[in-house]
Order: C-alpha cells, then structure tokens, then sequence
C-alpha cells in the first residue's frame, strides 16, 4: 500500500491542473453545449493527465541524487526510496505509451501535438532546463500545446489570441515560481539546481514586469478585438478584465508578501481568494458567451 501511494505521489496529481488548459478551447470556442466537443476535452484531459505524470517520474528518475540533497524535494517518493527507479521506469513507459496512444485515438493532429509536447518535455528533463531562459521559454511552451490539443481535439480553429495569452500567462507563472525558488534556498540555491544560478531576483521581478504588463494588456486587447466579437457575438467579454486583474496582483501579493508561488497548483488550491477569482471569472466567461449578446 505505501509503495501505490508512493507512486501515485510521484505522478503528481496535484499538477493535473495544468492540463486544464486543454479545456480553453470548449470554453471560448462556444463548444459548452455540444456533448460530443465536452467528452472529446474530458478524454484529451486525461490522456494529457498521463502523459504529465509519465515526464514527472522521469524528471525525478533523471534528478534523484540532486533531489536527495533539496530540503523540499529530497520528500518525493523516488528519492526518499518509497518507491524504486525500476518500477517508477515501468510506471512511466506504460503511462507513456497509454498517453500518446490515447491521443491518436481522438484523432491524429491531436497525437501529433501530444507527441511534440512529449519530446519538448523529455527534451527539458534532459538539456533544456540547464539552459538559461530557454528553460522558462520551454516550460512555458508545453503550456501552449496543452491549449493547442484541446482546440484540435475538438476540432475547432486555433486563435492567436489563446496563444499569446497562454505563453505570456505560462512565463508569469514560471518566472514567478524560479523566484520563489531562489528566495527560498537563498545563497544555496546554485548547490541544489545549478540553473538558478544564472538568476536573480531582481532580473527575475523585471521579467515579470514585463510580463505581467503583457498578459493584461493582450487580454484587454482579447476581449474588444474585432475578430473576438465577431466570432463569440458579444462584446461583454471585456467585463471579465477586473477578474484577472485581482488574478495578477493576487499571485504578486502571495509570492512577494508571503513567500508563495513555488508550487502554483497548490496556490490555486488552497489560496481562498485566488480560487474564488478564478471560480467567478469563469462563471462570468460562460454567462457571457452563452447567455449575452451584443
């Protein structure tokens, strides 16, 4: 039993949240009605969900003696030795092929998306992470093809807008949690990832800034683009910029005043406010798109 719960903590489930972006798509694309779309994103989800927690066992079977050495994630289960490098290998070729076989299944535009996220995230665990912002870049590109396969599964067009608002929000997220990561181990932190050596707080808080800055204002732009009206028959959409903004400052007040965002799935799921804004925003997005006009 401690061995499966191991594994299982060594998936991540936790981190299954990140494969929400899958469902965008059926959100804006106007596709919440149609049940064939709504099972499709739920089926991509999972497999997503497998594929993810295929590259996590692999991550820690790549950095087990450093994680061994990491205050915080000497914790996880491979390298605290709940669970042995064999059987979290056999774990994670299975979830693997399950994953990818799974997302061919839906169609193959969708397969081969989920293969190119699955070769860029094997592609960090073994080179890209050590590479000073290619790794944040990297990381915040798997993000896209998650948003990407949920728009192909469904088979709906691929706006620009969920891609630049999904890399820029993806690079808010990730720079904030390397801070994280470099305040927390302090002068140590080049002992334990040798990447964060190559940061510092303060060329991190100005990408963030910069970031930050780009993520409101493309989706502002969003909201009253032409093409945006168009294509959702509404112009309301621009009501919803107040969520995200407390959304933004939010994540800025936890990671700087109190010393949050290292783990942003777990700051989803347990900072009160931070999941209340995002409940209401997307209650406010349906209602408007399905239920207002222009």
């Amino acid at each position: 039993m401690k061995t499966a719960i191991g594994l299982l903590r060594a998936m991540r489930p936790k981190q299954w949240t990140k494969n929400l972006l899958v469902f965008a798509a059926l959100i804006f694309a106007q596709r919440l009605d149609d049940p064939f779309s709504v099972a499709t994103a739920i089926v991509a989800f999972v497999f997503f969900c497998l594929l993810s927690s295929s590259i996590y066992l692999i991550n820690d079977l790549r950095d087990i003696e450093e994680d061994r050495k990491h205050p915080v994630k000497c914790h996880r289960p491979l390298a605290a030795g709940i669970i042995s490098p064999t059987l979290a290998l056999i774990a994670a070729l299975i979830l693997m092929a399950m994953g990818l076989l799974g997302t061919f299944q839906i169609n193959q535009e969708t397969g081969m998306i989920a293969a190119g996220y699955l070769a860029l995230t094997l592609a960090y665990t073994f080179g890209l992470k050590h590479i000073v912002i290619i790794d944040v870049l990297t990381v915040a590109i798997g993000y896209v093809l998650r948003a990407i396969a949920g728009a192909i599964a469904i088979q709906v067009e691929i706006s620009p807008w969920l891609v630049i608002c999904t890399i820029l929000l993806a690079l808010f997220l990730v720079l904030a949690k390397r801070r994280q990561e470099l305040v927390m181990l302090e002068g140590a932190a080049a002992q334990y990832r040798a990447i964060l050596g190559e940061y510092s707080s303060y060329l991190l808080d100005q990408m963030i800034a910069v970031v930050t800055a780009s993520t409101f204002m493309s989706y502002c732009l969003y909201t009253i683009s032409e093409r945006t009206v168009q294509e959702l028959g509404t112009q309301n959409l621009i009501y919803t910029i107040p969520f995200v903004i407390y959304g933004i400052f939010r994540y800025l007040y936890l990671v700087h005043q109190k010393n949050q965002g290292d783990a942003p799935d777990r700051v989803l799921l347990t900072d009160g406010p931070l999941l209340a804004n995002v409940i209401l925003y997307v209650a406010a997005v349906v209602v408007i798109m399905y239920f207002s006009g222009v």
